[in-house]
């Protein structure tokens, strides 16, 4: 028999979700009601096809907070054409069709790779648990 360990908690610095289900929420024009929560306004959403099933609030470890809706649709059936294409998806280039186009992979992160080593040299001298230190690590969480 293994010995009993303590519970191992969420850091409050990680990701963090909260899903809400059935009639527990309300969504507005540019409002949504969540209970214990209050009114949430909503940035830059899209017109949902049907009513959502769930609604899912995320907090990332940047502090920057998301909704995610769970909605059913019906699938567009496209017109046959008798036109295809070959996708190889690679490492050199994020894709190369047979056509001869070739598609580079988006690299966000090599292009700040300097300034995420600057900001992580400036964090490691910081004093843990200081006001300071918590407003450099969410500058790392945004850039990375």
């Amino acid at each position: 028999m293994a010995p009993l360990q303590p519970p191992k908690f969420k850091s409050r610095k990680s990701k963090q979700t909260a899903r809400f289900v059935g009639a527990n929420y309300k969504i507005g024009q540019d409002k949504t009601c969540l209970p214990k929560v209050g009114k949430i306004k909503i940035v830059g959403k899209r017109k949902l096809p049907t009513e959502p099933s769930s609604l899912t609030i995320i907090k990332d470890s940047a502090n920057r907070y998301f909704a995610s809706f769970v909605a059913e649709i019906n699938p567009e059936l496209l017109t046959k054409t008798n036109k295809s294409i070959g996708i190889d998806l690679g490492i050199s280039t994020f894709a190369a069709l047979s056509n001869g186009d070739k598609i580079n992979a988006p690299k966000p992160l090599k292009n700040n790779l300097k300034k995420l080593a600057k900001f992580q040299r400036k964090f490691a001298k910081t004093e843990k648990g200081s006001k300071p230190r918590e407003k450099r690590r969410l500058r790392i969480a945004k850039l990375s």
